[in-house]
């Protein structure tokens, strides 16, 4: 009898379904499946949209949560601009995405910022916090690489350091690139450093 049970445990663990969730990132991870979200109010440009991912055409999805009220956000605004740009026509989607209970955070803000830094991607808000729970984000700026298929290719951060003149490696670059050549990502995964995301309790 208590060889059986033995036998029924282990079969059970062996059945049991990986962990989710990566090194760094311990909701999601490289080779998941991205959560979907849909409906969440965003604005690009001086309209007025919503964010579907199911809706976007272009192979590659670069999801980035921010924070207006981040110092560390604000310190790479220019270089996520910079980045949109460079992939803008070469099938690539950025979407930034705040979920920060925070008046500086909401979609009224995320409009002025838009309007008066030049924003040249979509950029919403979800007052359910639901997707930045469903995808594990803990800290703005925090990015995440999604493929044709929508599997998660990278997580974590842009590059290797908040100061762009010490940028040694650019992780984000490198994903996206391999990504659309269709080539395996060097580092899937890396630690997004930034302002913690509020959670409402």
């Amino acid at each position: 009898m208590r060889k059986l049970a033995l036998s029924l445990v282990t079969l059970a663990l062996i059945a049991a379904p990986a962990l989710a969730g990566g090194k760094f990132n311990k909701v999601v991870g490289p080779g998941e499946k991205a959560p979907s979200f849909s409906g969440i109010p965003a604005v690009i440009g001086s309209q007025d949209t919503n964010l579907n991912l199911e809706s976007i055409k272009e192979d590659v999805v670069v999801l980035v949560f921010l924070a207006n009220h981040c110092p560390v956000v604000t310190a790479y605004e220019d270089r996520i601009i910079d980045f949109a740009k460079q992939y803008e026509g070469k099938n690539v989607k950025v979407v930034g995405v705040s979920v920060n209970d925070m008046d500086s955070d909401r979609l009224p803000a995320i409009k002025d910022r838009v309007k008066d830094k030049g924003y040249n991607y979509v950029y919403g808000y979800d007052a359910s916090q639901s997707i930045g729970k469903s995808y594990g984000a803990v800290v703005t700026p925090q990015f995440f690489v999604l493929d044709k298929d929508r599997v998660i290719r990278y997580t974590g951060a842009m590059d290797d350091s908040m100061k762009e003149s010490k940028v040694t490696k650019t992780y984000l670059k490198d994903a996206v690139d391999a990504v659309l050549a269709g080539k395996e990502v060097e580092t899937p995964e890396t630690k997004a450093s930034g302002c913690g995301v509020r959670y409402t309790k």
